[in-house]
């Protein structure tokens, strides 16, 4: 049996909040790239996750939760608990890191839970909230306890997204589109589960990633919006039946340009169902495409393979994506531990103004896809 986790000198001690399903969580994951020594400058210390510890203990996912648990904890040395409020007191000298990968509604009071518990700086994942509201309470707790909140915007960092920048910048009128996609069934059993899970809608949950980006380098603010159209033909709205029998209305695919008043134009495109590569292009004025990078490309799609046999099974997305989230963790550590720059991480004012947006966007694109 290891003996407890503990940080190195260069190390924030990482406090996952959110473990969620092997091979399904984001959580999940985080954790497996850190146990992998992955993120140099994070130390996973401790999980906390009460679904899987407690009422989702019997059932689905929850064996192989205590599978887990049980060789994080031998192996790593890794604390399991319910609570925030069970963690140790921070030791002399440690920087102690929240990376909160819950539900989405839970997250301000998680927050506030992880400062309480000694966290001098958190991790949201996206959106960060459900409102815009609370949000802004939460970057206002940030300040009033001097806590530094960072957010896992991970395309932020992305390679295809630097690359796709960089050429369009070598061209006038050149005009960037972002692709997302995911891999769903294109059943109405499958989509309404998605819709469920992902309650807040696809413009706050898969596609905020985009909207980030567009906050973060297109001047994208809902003042700074003069026109949004939507692109009837490719777009798509649905009203389904989750599992709970509860019934959600939501996009399965969504195409938009949003033009600025400050001259910008840039578009967005988002498939629940599109598959398993996300990509952005560079086209001419007249609709010509100039450049596309892909993510993965040729050499992330080596690592993928690699990933796939290691972890057969999991969720296909976590794979295509592997070196970002490493980059965003390491980075925010980093901060977090030696107080370097977290350089491309996106704050909490990207991440209010990204839900700003986002709230925007939802009622003017259902109006013109009726």
């Amino acid at each position: 049996m290891a003996p407890q986790a503990t940080p190195n000198e260069k190390q924030a001690e990482v406090i996952l909040v959110g473990c969620g399903c092997p091979l399904r969580g984001m959580g999940w994951y985080h954790a497996v790239q850190m146990l992998g020594n992955e993120c140099p400058h994070a130390k996973l210390c401790h999980i906390i996750e009460p679904w899987f510890m407690g009422a989702g203990s019997k059932g689905p996912g929850g064996a192989e939760f205590a599978e887990f648990q049980e060789k994080a904890t031998a192996d790593h040395g890794v604390g399991f608990h319910t609570s925030l409020a069970d963690l140790p007191e921070v030791a002399d000298g440690v920087k102690r890191l929240a990376l909160i990968s819950g539900r989405t509604v839970d997250n301000p009071k998680l927050m506030s839970e992880a400062i309480k518990a000694g966290c001098t700086c958190i991790y949201l994942e996206k959106p960060g909230a459900p409102t815009v509201a609370e949000l802004e309470a939460m970057k206002k707790e940030g300040e009033e306890k001097n806590v530094t909140v960072l957010m896992g915007y991970n395309k932020n960092v992305c390679k295809y997204v630097s690359k796709t920048r960089a050429f369009a910048n070598t061209i006038d009128d050149g005009h960037v589109t972002f692709v997302s996609n995911n891999t769903y069934e294109a059943t109405d059993e499958s989509l309404g589960e998605c819709f469920e899970r992902n309650a807040e809608g696809m413009l706050k949950n898969m596609a905020i990633h985009e909207l980030a980006l567009l906050v973060s380098f297109y001047d994208v603010s809902v003042e700074n919006i003069e026109s949004v159209v939507a692109d009837k033909d490719f777009s798509s709205m649905k009203t389904l039946e989750g599992p709970s029998g509860k019934v959600w209305t939501d996009f399965d695919k969504i195409k938009f340009t949003i033009k600025t008043k400050t001259g910008k134009e840039v578009s967005v495109q988002a498939d629940r169902c599109g598959g398993d590569t996300s990509y952005a292009t560079v086209t001419d004025s007249a609709g010509k495409e100039l450049f596309r990078h892909s993510m993965p490309d040729e050499e992330d799609k080596a690592n993928v393979s690699v990933l796939e046999a290691k972890y057969p099974g999991a969720m296909p997305y976590f794979f295509s994506q592997d070196p970002d989230y490493i980059t965003v963790k390491d980075r925010v550590a980093a901060n977090c531990a030696l107080g370097h720059e977290a350089e491309g991480i996106a704050t909490l004012d990207i991440a209010c103004e990204t839900l700003r947006v986002a709230e925007y966007l939802v009622p003017v694109l259902r109006d013109q896809l009726k």
